[in-house]
């Protein structure tokens, strides 16, 4: 499991790019046969992806967590951004099309991912969004349109989007994860702005179904020192509490927001306006 030490904001104006991208991108989440998985530091958050590509993968148990089984202390909000998958959770059976979110809790021991079987079309793609729990919440899967639905933003400011929230307060409950899927209506092209911060949280993008010549311009940094990355499809940037996450793509695109800390309130942001940031 790879490592990423959480850093400070006074770090960002001294990296140039490389070192931003080592810091904050994790651009390999998705290779055929194999779960990979990062550690950052910052809220002490797991994520990854499983690629089944016509296999059985287990859910590995890394050495650096000192836990019998991945989920043995934690929680994980599993998105499918591809083909039709399974996933078998301690003897209970979960199909997943393209957009639908699981929820596993604490103690959920046996965890097996796969193409589902009936699926037809592109194998599975599944991203894993870890955090530590401190109790147990049901096991729950959410297929897509069934969550909490919010329409936000406005084509004036290309920014008109619909999302989708799976695990949250309001929906299925967990103990740190929120979770959901943003996707972009025609013609905008901007996920956040305002840009926001929340100092109580650190939250993940995994942007997706972006075309294979377009790119995402990701704001990051303190408001008033921003950075950028610039994105593909299927890379993840992960953002510390500290740092705006607004993004505007060169075509359309859609991303799966998980976040974990303090508090579950998806509407607990410091929003900064585009006059202040700099």
């Amino acid at each position: 499991m790879e490592q990423r030490y959480a850093t400070h904001p006074a770090q960002v104006p001294g990296m140039d790019t490389a070192a931003l991208r080592d810091t904050y991108l994790v651009e390999r989440v998705f290779v055929p046969g194999e779960v990979t998985l990062v550690y950052t530091h910052h809220d002490r958050i797991v994520l990854g992806g499983a690629v089944p590509a016509g296999a059985e993968l287990a859910l590995p148990v890394p050495p650096e967590l000192r836990s019998e089984y991945l989920l043995e202390r934690r929680e994980v909000g599993i998105v499918n951004v591809g083909g039709p998958a399974r996933v078998v959770a301690d003897g209970e059976t979960y199909l997943l099309p393209n957009g639908a979110c699981l929820y596993l809790g604490r103690g959920t021991r046996d965890v097996v991912l796969s193409d589902d079987p009936e699926g037809t079309g592109p194998g599975a793609q599944l991203y894993l969004f870890s955090a530590p729990a401190h109790t147990t919440f049901p096991n729950a899967l959410v297929l897509p349109g069934e969550g909490t639905v919010r329409e936000l933003g406005d084509q004036l400011t290309s920014n008109r989007r619909t999302l989708h929230q799976y695990i949250h307060e309001n929906g299925v409950r967990s103990c740190q994860v929120v979770m959901g899927v943003t996707e972009l209506h025609p013609g905008s092209m901007w996920n956040t702005m305002p840009a926001h911060t929340h100092d109580r949280r650190t939250e993940c993008y995994l942007y997706f179904d972006v075309p294979e010549d377009a790119r995402v311009v990701h704001l990051c940094g303190e408001p008033t020192e921003t950075r950028h990355l610039v994105v593909a499809d299927r890379q993840a940037v992960i953002s510390p509490s500290w740092s705006v996450h607004s993004g505007v793509g060169t075509s359309s695109y859609r991303f799966v927001w998980a976040m974990a800390g303090e508090n579950q309130r998806f509407d607990d942001m410091d929003v900064v306006p585009a006059t202040e940031v700099r």
